[in-house]
């Protein structure tokens, strides 16, 4: 991509200049949660030695100045990021078709298990996605999802999780 491409502010999502106060305002919230909970552990030289928070608070000592060097630098100092872009709408709308459906995955996993959640994701993929037909879908996520079902639950007897809210697999005997 030529420079002059990663400048244009027509359909740029989000800028550089953005990008950089969210992340340095994202660890200096970091940092102070990290030298909260170093100060309740005792963050002191003690009479043997250093109290179990003390590396902890000047790690975030650390970050926090280092995020506060950061977020002065982007909204003060270099303003003219303002007009770089970060992303482009197009590779941004392509990213999050991917990352919205797996943080879906990521709660299906919790709610109705591993095995069901698989299918549901794999075969909403390989159609949406990879433009495959349904039944190709559905035949490939289930026999992935039982592929995976027989190699942790029986050879490895791994149980991997089964579904808190709901378990659809107790209808065929598996708890």
């Amino acid at each position: 991509m030529s420079e002059q491409a990663n400048n244009s502010n027509e359909d740029s999502a989000i800028s550089v200049r953005a990008v950089d106060i969210i992340t340095a305002i994202l660890f200096l919230a970091f940092g102070l949660t990290v030298m909260i909970g170093s100060l309740k552990l005792g963050a002191s030289w003690g009479s043997d030695g250093p109290e179990a928070g003390y590396f902890p608070f000047y790690i975030s000592l650390i970050i926090m100045l280092s995020s506060t060097v950061t977020l002065y630098q982007a909204a003060i100092v270099n303003k003219h990021k303002k007009k770089e872009s970060f992303v482009d709408s197009e590779p941004l709308k392509q990213v999050l078709a991917v990352l919205l459906p797996a943080i879906v995955f990521v709660l299906g996993v919790q709610l109705i298990g591993i095995y069901v959640a698989s299918v549901f994701y794999i075969a909403i993929f390989m159609v949406w996605l990879g433009k495959y037909p349904l039944w190709k879908a559905i035949a490939v996520a289930i026999g992935v999802s039982a592929a995976l079902y027989l190699m942790f639950e029986f050879w490895f007897q791994v149980p991997l999780p089964h579904g808190s809210w709901f378990n659809p697999l107790e209808f065929v005997g598996v708890n």
